[in-house]
């Protein structure tokens, strides 16, 4: 067994097909006769259809049909449930009445016989509405129609009021945060082909056993009927986790036409119709006793969400359990308008909500005196207060030590703009960062090749994050087999059964059965060694190693194992992880953790803001590469930063409608806004209460906090304390 390869910073197994052009995503695949779908979408944000007039678009060059609600087949709503892998965020079906909504919804489908004349005829449908009013924002829903509270997401111990009125030292604040839209690099698409009721589709998917399941529902088949591909997917931060009304209209046109349709949802509708973060309002109390002990926490949040689904942001989601505090109320609400329903982005929840909490231990820390790092620490806790249960693993005050060292944190002036570096002025922050450690069901194939090659199966997906990579090491870390070695399959529904990519669930869903197939591969693979006639006949299996594509009998010869698998041709099993039934994970708490610290410079004079540097000290389990982590990490803290100084989906109020819904007006980081240097220690802390491997995702745990760090570093510079973001150069020019 090799003992290099697991947290090798290894370069992506993937990359030469992705630089060379031979990775195909989602709109790269064209069946023979394939048709084009191209939407058409409301102009008004509230109201009803009053007619569809599509017969100068039928004689438009090249259409085929044009489907809406009054010609659309008869389908099924998802049951939209997680169990049955049958999750969406929107149930309403596309065409299925003649309601707007929100702005930017389907309200026709144009197919023809190029994407150019598609694109064209759409432009010819004419629809007549009739407007009502539109709810546009977060404050006008509550304003008008107030919150619904959510149920689930609610948590209470102690007795968090009375705590508050009778301690000591004790802030109150309200956080906003605005809608922010995914914009992966790859747009949302689907090609679908249907042959004699069997039904292949390609889908920009973070989840293709969902995919597959949900299609089957909808359209009320056998989901064995159904193969969902997504073997290269350009990123989706959580807006490619479920079906969305795209993939429902190609599907259902392709049978409708006996043709294979594509249908590539535009930028501007990805604004619209495939899911967004919700805005927040987050209210937060916090007292301390005269030590900086915390007696008393409530996190009270409201999202907005839209009238065809509700869609909760859980942002209390770390505030239970994050720090020690006897005293804790979380609740959360949603509030209804006129947009497209939110989705999971990016640390759903979390990122918002540790915004917003981070922020006001910052704000806690500046009314005790005392250092927000020593504050932090003062109310460390190795306890999940919210489930009194200790953490299955947690070396946050490492992160917190190892962090503040490599950034120099001890040299922080605590005086407001005291710090200086030519005409800017500096400030320095911090903030934690939390994030759950999750895991699902998954399957995996592994076979050994009489070619001298491995291969590996999983219905699970890479987007962009390294699975292909960390996939193929963990069967090399079993067999000893060189990466060049070894081909990984993912992303088709074919596969055996593999997780989501989201939530930060794949790595510690997959690998375990990944691994857990490797080994019996190589046990059959010694069985065959073993038997009448074999190499080692007279032998027993465990005297027998394997490692290098090389078996080796103890004390005696060693031969190739290609030699034996030549009347076998393959040694190959199947491998399973399961998470049910688990009574040592009953008995924790799973999270991640880490902290970020922050430079920022302000320079007045010319009303300049920007991140200088970045140390973000990460405790997520045992490193499986330390180059696609490393990546994961700085992704994130790039997200981060967008969502502190840029990121914002604008609305006019009077007609509801997005108005920056382009790459040119929605503001995200750049090179040139990128931090000068960014740091990122791994503390690689095997956590082998979740699984075998000690694994941890850690896509998501980047994210949280970071704007928190960013906005405590600007009151650290400026002694503004913004709590609305993004936080704008008006936010800091204002007297």
């Amino acid at each position: 067994m090799s003992q290099s390869i697991i947290g090798a910073a290894k370069p992506r197994v993937d990359g030469p097909a992705k630089l060379s052009g031979q990775a195909r995503y989602a709109a790269d695949h064209f069946p023979a006769n394939m048709a084009y779908a191209y939407g058409v979408f409301s102009t008004i944000a509230a109201g009803k259809i009053a007619s569809i007039d599509v017969s100068k678009a039928r004689q438009q060059p090249g259409v085929i049909e044009i489907f809406h609600h009054g010609n659309f087949p008869h389908l099924h709503r998802s049951p939209s449930s997680f169990a049955s892998q049958t999750k969406v965020d929107e149930t309403r079906l596309p065409f299925e009445d003649d309601t707007i909504y929100y702005g930017g919804q389907f309200v026709a489908l144009v197919v023809a016989d190029t994407f150019e004349n598609a694109r064209d005829a759409a432009h010819y449908v004419d629809v007549q509405y009739t407007p009502s009013e539109p709810v546009t924002s977060l404050s006008q829903a509550l304003q008008k129609n107030g919150s619904k509270p959510s149920e689930k997401n609610q948590h209470e111990r102690g007795n968090p009021d009375g705590a508050y009125q009778s301690a000591p030292h004790k802030i109150e604040a309200t956080y906003t945060t605005p809608v922010e839209t995914h914009n992966p690099m790859e747009m949302h698409a689907t090609t679908a082909s249907w042959n004699d009721g069997d039904l292949t589709f390609y889908e920009a998917s973070q989840g293709v056993v969902f995919a597959k399941n949900t299609i089957a529902a909808i359209f009320g088949i056998n989901p064995a009927r159904i193969d969902a591909r997504s073997p290269y997917i350009g990123s989706g931060f959580g807006s490619k986790l479920w079906i969305w009304p795209h993939a429902v209209c190609a599907t259902a046109a392709s049978r409708e036409l006996g043709r294979p349709v594509q249908l590539m949802v535009p930028r501007h509708q990805m604004f619209t119709t495939t899911g967004h973060r919700p805005a927040t309002q987050q209210k937060l109390r916090l007292a301390t006793d005269d030590d900086g002990k915390l007696v008393s926490i409530s996190h009270d949040s409201v999202n907005s969400t839209s009238f065809v689904n509700r869609y909760v942001e859980t942002c209390g989601v770390c505030t239970s359990s994050l720090y020690g505090c006897d005293n804790v109320r979380v609740t959360e609400g949603t509030a209804q308008v006129n947009q497209g329903t939110p989705t999971s982005m990016r640390a759903p929840g979390a990122a918002p909500g540790l915004f917003a909490l981070e922020s006001a231990i910052d704000e806690m820390a500046e009314a005790l005196n005392m250092d927000p790092l020593a504050f932090r620490k003062k109310n460390y806790t190795e306890r999940d207060g919210s489930q009194d249960k200790p953490f299955s693993s947690i070396h946050l005050m490492e992160a917190y030590d190892r962090g503040a060292e490599k950034f120099g944190w001890s040299k922080r002036d605590p005086e407001i703009g005291s710090m200086r570096n030519g005409t800017e002025i500096l400030g320095w922050g911090m903030a934690a960062c939390n994030w759950d450690a999750l895991r699902q069901s998954s399957h995996a194939r592994v076979a050994l090749r009489a070619d001298g090659r491995a291969m590996v199966s999983c219905a699970t997906q890479d987007i962009g994050t390294g699975t292909y990579t960390i996939i193929a090491q963990t069967v090399a870390d079993i067999t000893g087999l060189p990466l060049d070695r070894i081909d990984v399959e993912i992303g088709d529904s074919a596969y055996p059964s593999g997780p989501i990519s989201g939530g930060s669930w794949a790595s510690a869903s997959a690998l375990p059965a990944v691994q857990n197939a490797a080994r019996k591969a190589v046990d059959q693979l010694k069985g065959f060694a073993t038997q009448d006639g074999a190499t080692y006949a007279d032998a027993s299996t465990d005297k027998l190693s394997f490692d290098n594509g090389t078996l080796s009998l103890e004390g005696g010869e060693s031969t190739d194992y290609t030699a034996v698998l030549k009347g076998q041709r393959l040694a190959e099993a199947f491998g399973e992880a399961y998470t049910g039934g688990d009574e040592k994970k009953d008995g924790y708490s799973y999270r991640s953790f880490g902290a970020h610290f922050v430079e920022i410079g302000w320079d007045p004079g010319i009303s300049r803001l920007r991140v200088h540097r970045v140390v973000s000290a990460i405790d997520v389990g045992q490193i499986v590469n330390e180059k696609t982590a490393t990546n994961q990490v700085e992704g994130a803290i790039e997200m981060g930063i967008g969502m502190a100084l840029f990121e914002a989906t604008e609305y006019d109020h009077r007609s509801g409608m997005p108005v920056n819904n382009n790459y040119a007006e929605y503001v995200v980081p750049t090179h040139a806004d990128s931090p000068e240097s960014i740091d990122v220690v791994l503390l690689d802390y095997p956590d082998y209460k979740l699984n075998e491997l000690g694994v941890r995702g850690i896509g998501e745990i980047g994210i949280t906090g970071m704007a928190a760090a960013v906005a405590n570093a600007v009151y650290h510079a400026t002694g503004k304390r913004v709590r609305d973001l993004p936080i704008r150069i008006e936010d800091l020019m204002r007297t």
